[in-house]
């Protein structure tokens, strides 16, 4: 009988194991099942904590509702009667020490329609003229590899690209938009640009997919994402748990590999590396692979929960977060209104709020070596000037993501058809997954553990 392991028990690798297993069963497929993972819980950068009536998530708050496999995972699950959907309502920029709320009609910032761009206060009636321009102006060349920063500013104009669209998109992307891709962030940009001419036209060619996809687009669990987690769990007997194990490396032996896992070893037939690009680097201690893997890039994060015995009512109306423009006197980059924005979070109705310092933020070197107290000081300075709470709070979490964020930069999509390949020749039936190569959101990580499950079950 052939062994399976797969490393990392976050959800790419969780969902590895479940396709396996949905697969093999369809094709009366027998092996024995192995995952290992370091931590003592599973999930990986899904995490909920729970303190003081609130529930508090350290990595990923959400999942995407549309993105492919999403929802069918959840009923597969049996899970839908634990499914909540985010409040809807109004996001802001803080810019210039007062909230700007994002027009409506935009995506990321972009304007979708020409009264979406009309209503913005956060650009000039200059900066107006200078987006509308894009419709005479042909892409001549642009490709999905480009620069999206580049793209953005060379169409619309830079006013429009530094004050409104990039504190949104990078503040869901986590790097500067000038080293970022199209084919890595928006890639229908692109589309737009060249079928209708311009990329406003493009989206109100369009507008009904964004229409749907609008309103309660994000989607949790009533006992926070780990609740998925642990569903997952609980509908795997038959696999062989390792948890608090530590893999230190993987060995070709002929056809199987050895695997060093703490004090004892494993031999496997096929293994799933569904761990950070850093880890894959260390187990496989494979020089022949180092240039290739060292061209991944990683951003940081550190994020501060701030709960209050106040009620959720003194923010202001229908608002649920904001991203802080370059001109701000915030120290963070971003807010979400947590207990406005997820219901479920806030069993008495008291207010929760999360901020975000990432590693773009000019005082990020500062801000990293704080302590947690430092950290927290520095962020209810932030509650106070953005939202005039001066309160003591009756809870804070504080969680540091060092290098440990995927950034697709320009780089990435060449270096992983090198990786893949070369890892194909020299390492046949050890494959990659996860979030450091094939997708940064959940979602995306779900669809890749279905992959991945595909490719296991062909070989087998």
């Amino acid at each position: 009988m052939k062994t399976i392991v797969v490393v990392g028990g976050g959800i790419t690798g969780l969902c590895t194991m479940h396709y396996v297993k949905r697969q093999m069963k369809e094709k009366n497929i027998e092996a024995k099942l192995v995952l290992i993972e370091r931590n003592e819980y599973l999930g990986g950068k899904i995490h909920s904590t729970h303190e003081d009536g609130f529930i508090m998530e350290t990595g990923a708050d959400s999942i995407v509702a549309r993105h492919p496999g999403v929802l069918e995972l959840v009923r597969e699950l049996g899970f839908e009667s634990e499914l909540v959907y985010n409040e809807t309502g109004i996001s802001y920029i803080h810019t210039n020490n007062e909230l700007h709320a994002i027009p409506a009609g935009s995506t990321f910032g972009i304007p979708m329609s020409i009264e979406s761009l009309q209503a913005s206060t956060l650009i000039s009636d200059e900066a107006k003229q200078r987006v509308l321009q894009d419709a005479t102006m042909p892409n001549t060349t642009f490709t999905k590899e480009s620069s999206i920063g580049a793209f953005l500013e060379h169409f619309l104009g830079e006013e429009i690209v530094r004050k409104q669209i990039a504190p949104v998109l990078a503040g869901v992307y986590s790097g500067d938009l000038y080293q970022l891709s199209l084919a890595s962030t928006l890639p229908y940009l692109v589309d737009y640009k060249n079928e209708y001419g311009s990329i406003m036209k493009g989206f109100e060619a369009n507008r009904e997919q964004f229409e749907k996809a609008a309103n309660k687009k994000f989607i949790s669990f009533r006992n926070g994402l780990s609740a998925i987690i642990d569903r997952l769990e609980e509908s795997l007997p038959d696999v062989t748990f390792m948890k608090k194990a530590e893999v230190h490396s993987v060995t070709k032996m002929g056809d199987q590999y050895e695997m060093v896992v703490g004090d004892e070893t494993i031999v496997a037939d096929i293994v799933v590396l569904a761990v950070p690009n850093e880890t894959v680097r260390e187990v496989l201690k494979d020089e022949g692979l180092q240039v290739s893997l060292n061209k991944f890039t990683t951003a940081s994060a550190i994020t501060l929960y701030v709960g209050f015995d106040v009620p959720d009512s003194v923010l202001p109306a229908d608002g649920t977060g904001f991203i802080v423009s370059h001109n701000s006197d915030l120290v963070c980059d971003a807010s979400t209104w947590t207990s406005r924005k997820w219901k479920h979070t806030s069993a008495d109705g008291n207010l929760l709020v999360r901020l975000f310092y990432k590693n773009v933020n000019p005082r990020y070197a500062e801000l990293a070596a704080m302590t947690d107290e430092e950290l927290v000081a520095v962020a209810r300075k932030d509650i106070a000037l953005s939202l005039g709470i001066q309160d003591e709070p009756t809870v804070v979490k504080v969680t540091k993501w060092i290098d440990q964020m995927p950034r697709y930069d320009l780089a990435h999509h060449d270096a992983l058809s090198v990786v893949v390949s070369d890892l194909a020749q020299r390492y046949p039936n050890v494959l990659l997954a996860g979030c450091s190569y094939f997708g940064v959101g959940i979602g995306a990580c779900i669809q890749n553990g279905k992959h991945t499950a595909e490719q296991i079950v062909a070989i087998l």
